[in-house]
C-alpha cells in the first residue's frame, strides 16, 4: 500500500469499523448518509494517529457483569457470548493491523464497580467477573486487548477496594447533577432513548424469580436508577475522555451519527440493546446470535456445556430462530 494517504488509510481502518456500527434501528434516514457523518466526526481523529505513525487507541466502555436476572443470562460468570465478543473485537483490531502496520489496541473500560451499587450486583461478583474477562482475553492470546478498572487509574489507586468511596469521588470529580442530566434527557431524542432502555435493562433485571412486589412499584424504581446508572456512567465516560483525550470512542449502545463515540456491535442480535452480559450466545445453524435466555428456551435451543459449564445454547432449524 506504498503511496495511499494518511486520510485514505485512515478511511479504510474507518470502514473496519462502521461495517459493525450499532445505530437506532427505528431511525429512517439513509445509512450511507449517516455514514458520511460519522467519517467527517472520526476520520480527523483516526488520521491523528496515522500521521504520527501511532497505533490506533480504542477505548470502550463494557463487560461491567452479567445481568442478575436468570431468565436473561446462564449465571455470574463470562460464557460463549463474553468470549465471541471478546474476540471479535480482537479481530477488528486485527485486521486493521493488515492495513497499518502500528495496528490498533483496545482498552475495555470495565464499568461495573462505576454503578454497581445501582444494578443489583455485588461488588465481589464484579470482581469474579472482571477477573474471569482478564483470564479470557489472556488465555485466547487476544493480543490486542486491555482491560481497565476505575481501581487501576492513578487518581483513584489509593481507595481500590473502597468501592463506595470509588463511586463517590467518581460522581463529586466528573457527574453533571442529576437534575442536569434529566433535563438533557428530556430534551433529546437520543437522550430518550437511552433513559428508556437503561430502564428497561433495570426493570427487567429486577424481575427475578423470587420477586413479590408489583410490577408498577419495580418500574418507577428502574426509572429513578436509571438517572443515576447514566449519571454514572457519563462520569466514567468524562474521566475516560481526561485518560484518553486522543483515543476513539466506542460504545455498546447505539450511538448519533454526530456523535464522538459509536456503537458497536460484536454479535449479530434483533435487539439493537443487548449486550452479552444481557444476554445468551444461541448458535443457529452455525451461526452465534446474541437473546435472552428466556428467548432461547422459547425456541426449544438445547443447552452446551464446556468445561462443565454451561456455555451456550444452540438450535438446529432456522424456523425457531425467527420467533426469537
Amino acid at each position: 500500500m506504498q503511496g495511499i494517504t494518511n486520510k485514505s488509510r485512515a478511511s479504510i481502518i474507518l470502514d473496519e469499523i462502521l461495517q459493525y456500527r450499532r445505530r437506532f434501528s427505528a431511525i429512517d434516514q439513509d445509512i450511507s448518509a449517516e455514514n458520511n457523518l460519522v467519517r467527517q466526526i472520526q476520520l480527523p481523529r483516526i488520521e491523528a494517529f496515522v500521521a504520527q505513525n501511532r497505533p490506533i487507541q480504542f477505548v470502550l466502555p463494557a463487560f461491567p457483569a452479567k445481568s442478575p436476572n436468570p431468565n436473561k443470562v446462564l449465571g455470574d460468570v463470562p460464557d460463549m457470548a463474553e468470549k465471541l465478543s471478546l474476540t471479535f473485537l480482537n479481530e477488528v483490531c486485527h485486521s486493521i493491523q493488515q492495513h497499518y502496520a502500528p495496528g490498533a489496541r483496545l482498552t475495555i473500560c470495565s464499568d461495573g464497580h462505576v454503578f454497581s451499587d445501582l444494578i443489583g450486583v455485588p461488588d465481589d461478583t464484579i470482581n469474579v467477573y472482571q477477573g474471569q474477562i482478564k483470564a479470557l482475553i489472556r488465555d485466547e492470546k487476544l493480543l490486542h486487548l486491555d482491560v481497565l478498572n476505575l481501581g487501576d487509574i492513578q487518581e483513584f489507586s489509593a481507595l481500590t477496594g473502597d468501592y463506595n468511596a470509588l463511586r463517590e469521588t467518581l460522581i463529586n470529580g466528573y457527574a453533571d447533577p442529576l437534575e442536569d442530566i434529566r433535563d438533557q434527557l428530556i430534551s433529546d431524542e437520543d437522550g430518550t432513548r437511552l433513559y428508556r432502555a437503561i430502564t428497561r435493562f433495570l426493570y427487567e433485571d429486577g424481575l427475578l424469580p423470587d420477586y413479590s412486589g408489583s410490577k408498577t412499584a419495580l418500574q418507577r424504581d428502574a426509572r429513578q436508577r436509571a438517572y443515576g446508572v447514566i449519571q454514572s456512567s457519563w462520569a466514567w465516560g468524562n474521566l475516560l475522555a481526561r485518560c484518553f483525550p486522543e483515543a476513539i470512542r466506542l460504545s455498546i449502545h447505539p450511538q448519533p451519527a454526530s456523535s464522538l463515540k459509536m456503537g458497536i456491535h460484536m454479535l449479530p442480535t434483533k435487539d439493537d440493546w443487548l449486550t452479552p452480559w444481557h444476554g445468551t450466545a444461541v448458535k443457529v445453524d452455525g451461526t452465534f446470535v446474541l437473546m435472552k435466555k428466556a428467548q432461547a428456551l422459547k425456541i426449544n435451543a438445547k443447552p452446551v456445556w464446556v468445561d462443565g459449564l454451561h456455555s451456550h445454547y444452540q438450535v438446529t432449524t432456522q424456523a425457531n430462530a425467527n420467533v426469537a
